[in-house]
Formats: C-alpha cells, structure tokens, sequence
C-alpha cells in the first residue's frame, strides 16, 4: 500500500508538472503569435484618437479664422499647414446628366451618372445560393464573372485577384457589392479567387503572384486589382480603373478610424497595370504568415520609379468585414526580409514563381486552388 501511495503522489506531481508547463507554453506562444498583433491595434487606436483630436482642434481653428477673417474663402490657401483641402470640401468633379448618350464605338467616360458617391454597404451574411439567384438574371455575366459594357468601349479591363482562405462566409457578401459597382463603372472585369490549401502559413503575396499569371493566360487583361475579400467599398466613384502610377484604393479603412495608419501603407486593395506589375517582378514570395508583403511591394514600386496614388477625400472609403485572423499566425520574420526589400527584388517574385493550380470556373468566378510550398529561399540566406 505504501508504495502504491508513493506512486500516486510520483502520478499526481508530474500531472501538474505536465499541466503547469503546458500552461507555460501556451502563454509563451500566445505571447509570440497573437499579442504583438493585437497590442498593434490598440496601439494605433490610441494614435488615431490622439490624431483626429489634433485635427479637430486644427479644424476649429480654422474655421474660427474663416469667420474673424472676411477675405478668405475656402477656395483660398488658409487650411492647417501639413494639411489638403480636399480633406475639408466635398469635391466638386461634375459628373454626366442621367440623359447622356452612350457610343458603342468611343470609350465608355469614367464619371457616369450611375456613379452617385456613397453605397449603403451590409456585412449581413448571406449565401451564395442567394448570390447565383440573384445574378442569374443578369444573363451578360460570362463564367467566371467576366462582364463587359454594351453602350461603350471599356476603358479599362480589370482582372480582380481575391486571395482566400477559409472565408467562404465573405465571398457571397464580396460579390454582392462588387459586381454592380464594376458594372456601373463600365469596366470589364472578372474575378479570380486564388484558394491556399494544405497547412503551411498563409502566403497572400504568392496567392497573388500565381491569380496574376493565371489571368494572364485567361485573357488580355490591361489592369489588376489586388483585392482582399473582406474590404467594401464604400463609395462607387472611387474608380477600378489604373493609371500611370500604381493605386492603392483603400486609403482609409474602418476598423482604422479611416485614418491612413501610416504612409507606406499599402494594404487591402490596390492596382497596378499589367506592366507596372511586370516590371516590379509581383510580389514577394518570400512572406509566410500575416503581414509585410504589401510594405515589401510599396518598396518595389518606388525602387522602379513610381509614385502611388491615393483616391481624395472620402472616395477611399472602406468597410471591413468582421473577423479575426484564424489560423494565421504573424510573419515575425517580416522585418529582417524588409531590410532587403532592393537586393530580393528581382530574384523573389514572379521570376521565381512555383505552383501547381486547379482550376475550376464557376459562373461568378474562377477558383484557383494551389498548395503552396516554401521551396524558395530562406530567410537567413538574406
């Protein structure tokens, strides 16, 4: 009895030995994986409250000058130093008469009546069975999305690259807003869902690079949208076509107070034209995890000579689907890859680009599905 007694005491410690370690790495991995995330957020709510105070108190001033001062109008120069009017006038860009007549034959304008500003945007979800329903009756819609303009030459053909995974409850309410959009805008467009399977971290940069070549051999596409699907616009003039500079849309973001988090951001949505893209070398591939790529790809574009583009006033306005990262953990190594965002440029992209795709064309979309595999280069070889 007396040993059977040791035994369970032997038993019982090494149970709470084992219960009090597990606990510790728990803890010790949360703190590795998930708190620098969220102490980020809450780190950059404090700045944009203490920001748009700032700018409050900016505003009031001015307009206290406005009035003290009878010669100045709000067409002149007297806004806060560091500051752009367009922040405080609506912009006066006319847009065509609802009477306007289209030319089959000329390029469809870029400002049409049909583009009224502000969208009432609803997160609800809603199913796809729903979705097809509703879209079926529009019987110009092609597989795979592919959509074009009747009454006018499209001024710009957009190909939508969504990379996905596991959010099959945000497609539905995506297409939903995004395809009456596109079609007011008069673009032709379709969409590409590049899916991520298999278990290894989420690559939203290769995701990206393999919808691009894949769409290259789909059709001749002149513009790409780099597109998360969980990002509505909120204002249908913010235009889906590019430029001579790359674009990024989604200056200002709900879940950030609509306050650009930094300069260099370069995140949720954004555009460039086939060439710009190409001569970038695409994205990185080198990101396993949350985070990094879109600040890897701002440094490419003004490596190659570009400026980027932002929508004025509140045309870059965005709605974020509620989520939180599920199952995808932080890049940690993101920062050591950014250090040498010039030298990777050329040899980390579309150049060296490696995949195996499924496809399958539904009537909304093309599904690419890809399992990707981290046989590039590792980070220490950098």
């Amino acid at each position: 009895m007396s040993v059977l007694r040791r035994m369970m005491r032997v038993s019982n410690r090494s149970l709470l030995a084992f219960i009090f370690f597990f606990s510790l790495s728990s803890s010790c991995l949360y703190f590795i994986y998930v708190a620098p995330g969220i102490a980020n957020t809450y780190l950059f709510m404090v700045q944009a409250r203490g920001i748009m105070l700032r700018e409050n108190v900016k505003t009031i001033g001015h307009m206290i000058r406005l009035y003290t001062n009878k010669n100045t109008t709000l067409n002149g120069t007297d806004y806060p130093e560091g500051n752009n009017s367009s922040d405080y006038l609506v912009q006066t860009t006319t847009y065509l008469p609802e009477n306007f007549t289209y030319s089959p034959y000329l390029p469809c304008p870029e400002k049409l009546p049909y583009m009224r500003g502000f969208l009432n945007v609803n997160v609800s979800e809603v199913s796809f069975d729903e979705i097809r329903q509703l879209f079926s009756k529009d019987l110009d819609i092609e597989p795979g999305g592919h959509w074009r303009p009747k009454d006018c030459k499209p001024r710009w053909k957009v190909a939508v690259l969504i990379p996905f995974r596991n959010r099959h409850e945000h497609l539905p309410i995506f297409f939903l807003h995004l395809i009456p959009m596109l079609q007011k805008q008069r673009l032709e467009f379709a969409f590409y869902v590049i899916e991520q399977t298999g278990t290894q971290p989420f690559n939203r940069a290769m995701l990206f690079n393999v919808g691009f070549k894949e769409a290259m051999k789909d059709s001749v596409w002149d513009c790409v949208i780099f597109h998360d699907v969980d990002h509505l616009p909120e204002n249908d003039r913010n235009y889906y076509g590019c430029g001579e500079m790359p674009r990024h849309f989604a200056a200002k973001l709900d879940k950030y107070m609509y306050i650009l988090p930094y300069k260099e951001f370069f995140g949720g949505v954004s555009g460039l034209t086939v060439e710009q893209f190409r001569r970038i070398n695409g994205f990185p591939n080198a990101f396993w995890g949350w985070g990094g790529e879109d600040d890897d790809l701002w440094n490419r574009v003004h490596y190659a000579g570009y400026n980027v583009t932002r929508p004025e006033g509140d045309l870059g306005k965005y709605k974020s689907i509620p989520h939180h990262h599920r199952g995808e953990v932080q890049f940690l190594g993101r920062y050591k890859l950014l250090r040498y965002s010039k030298e990777r440029q050329y040899i980390d992209g579309l150049n060296n680009l490696i995949y195996t795709p499924k496809i399958l064309v539904d009537r909304l979309y093309t599904n690419i599905s890809v399992n990707l595999m981290p046989e590039l280069a590792p980070i220490e070889d950098y």
